[in-house]
């Protein structure tokens, strides 16, 4: 089988949140506020430290206009390019592919 190589850092979807913020001149504090979530929630988030939810990108969708489908595909794509560098799930789905190639 083919090696997959993934070189790549994967981008957290709280990079373009905070980005979107910067540029538009929001406070953390106010978009807390806003979205109903807490500011050390909404930091976290921002800062690549806690996942985006579908709820939470529901929720800056509504205060951001940023589509909360983008937001949640670019989470899916962190945690699996996340996971693809964990060398011992790595080394686990390596002995699974070796058993299942003699079956």
């Amino acid at each position: 089988m083919k090696k997959l190589d993934y070189p790549y850092k994967p981008t957290h979807p709280g990079e373009i949140l905070k980005e979107e913020i910067v540029y538009r001149g929001i406070s953390q504090k106010r978009l807390a506020e806003q979205t109903g979530i807490s500011y050390p929630m909404l930091n976290e988030i921002l800062n690549g430290k806690r996942p985006v939810t579908e709820t939470l990108a529901l929720l800056f969708e509504a205060a951001l206009g940023v589509e909360a489908e983008m937001l949640v595909r670019m989470q899916m794509r962190y945690n699996m390019q996340t996971m693809r560098q964990d060398k011992r799930l790595a080394a686990r789905l390596r002995e699974i592919r070796r058993i299942a190639a003699v079956l």
